[in-house]
């Protein structure tokens, strides 16, 4: 595991990347985040849909974010045959393409279930004529042979499905797993949390550390908690593509590389002025970055948060990641250490009574 580290850190990214949160099921994951996050933060509450934050100095009147999105992609039962197979329906942006052969755990009220996504042997298909992966054709065996069965299994309409994956590392220098995308930005917010605690440094103004629910269908959670803090500043941590692997676009999608550090979008929705002072920073601290480019939206919670209470001006420190809404989505152990490294340095720089108009 990483040298840079401590055993208690190694351990709680691991549960929490191994635990399964998926998007309106977050619960689990949030109870492990709060857990680790308590000794770091003066304050903490949830919300009604279970977006967790920690509070630092919750009696300062200036309002900082930093935040990340605690919710996986899933699926969830949608038709049982009466042969038994079970067909699905997507909670966020699921991959059919990579369901054939993979395992699932079928979350229950008796528990968890394990399943597998089949598909037909390589020694039944026609060559030039096979059927692809659809939403349409992609089914779940849990070795039943009946809907009755399936169902007495504890089994219905409705029950949210995950892939059976679990964290490892490539080559010392990289974590795969699945959910990267984005528990490891609920991992960071927490390191930066832990930093600023065992720096012993007061900041000037309220830090709340936001771990959001429900960003894979459509940013949901950043927007209530958004209308609820009415903060003042905004940084948002999320992933995008590692561009360098076979079959990317860097015409389309740009050249970004997992290693050479964080990302930096510019776009509409990420205040010039907020980007400004990171990039400073990372510089003063030299700390390596890539920029990137975002068209109408990032299409991450950047936007529900700079588009909320008549605008708060909000930035994006990004995460290089290969295959993402894959089962192997793979980041460099040195990247994650440097977003880190920036929102601290950041953080403990700021000026709260910077001015972020544009025009005075």
């Amino acid at each position: 595991m990483s040298n840079n580290i401590t055993k208690e850190q190694q351990a709680f990214l691991t549960n929490y990347l191994n635990n399964a949160s998926p998007t309106g099921f977050e619960a689990s994951g949030q109870q492990i985040w709060l857990d680790y996050i308590k000794p770091y933060v003066d304050s903490y509450f949830t919300d009604n849909y279970g977006t967790a934050v920690g509070v630092i100095n919750p009696d300062a009147d200036y309002k900082f974010v930093i935040e990340a999105h605690a919710d996986e992609i899933s699926w969830f039962v949608n038709y049982i045959k009466e042969d038994g197979y079970i067909y699905v329906r997507r909670n966020g942006g699921s991959d059919h393409m990579i369901a054939p052969s993979m395992r699932v755990n079928i979350h229950t009220d008796k528990g968890m279930l394990p399943g597998v996504f089949g598909w037909p042997a390589i020694h039944v298909r026609k060559n030039g004529k096979e059927d692809t992966p659809t939403l349409d054709n992609i089914f779940i065996d849990v070795g039943a042979r009946t809907k009755e069965e399936v169902e007495e299994m504890g089994i219905h309409v409705g029950c949210v499905i995950t892939f059976k994956d679990e964290l490892t590392e490539l080559n010392g220098k990289y974590y795969s797993g699945r959910a990267l995308d984005n528990r490891i930005g609920g991992y960071m917010i927490a390191q930066v949390a832990r930093k600023i605690k065992e720096s012993g440094k007061k900041l000037p103004f309220g830090l709340y550390v936001v771990n959001a629910v429900q960003e894979e269908i459509g940013l949901r959670g950043a927007e209530m908690i958004a209308a609820k803090l009415k903060p003042n500043a905004a940084i948002i941590t999320d992933v995008c593509h590692d561009t360098t692997a076979p079959l990317y676009n860097k015409v389309v999608s740009g050249d970004l590389s997992a290693g050479k550090g964080p990302v930096l979008p510019v776009g509409a929705s990420v205040h010039k002025k907020l980007l400004d002072l990171i990039i400073a920073s990372a510089k003063k601290n030299d700390i390596p970055f890539q920029r990137s480019t975002a068209s109408r939206s990032t299409g991450t919670d950047t936007d529900a948060f700079a588009y909320s209470n008549e605008g708060v001006p909000s930035a994006l420190i990004s995460l290089p990641l290969k295959y993402m809404h894959t089962t192997v989505e793979t980041a460099s152990k040195e990247d994650i250490e440097q977003v880190i490294n920036l929102m601290y340095e950041f953080l403990i720089e700021f000026d709260p009574k910077f001015d972020f108009r544009y025009i005075k």
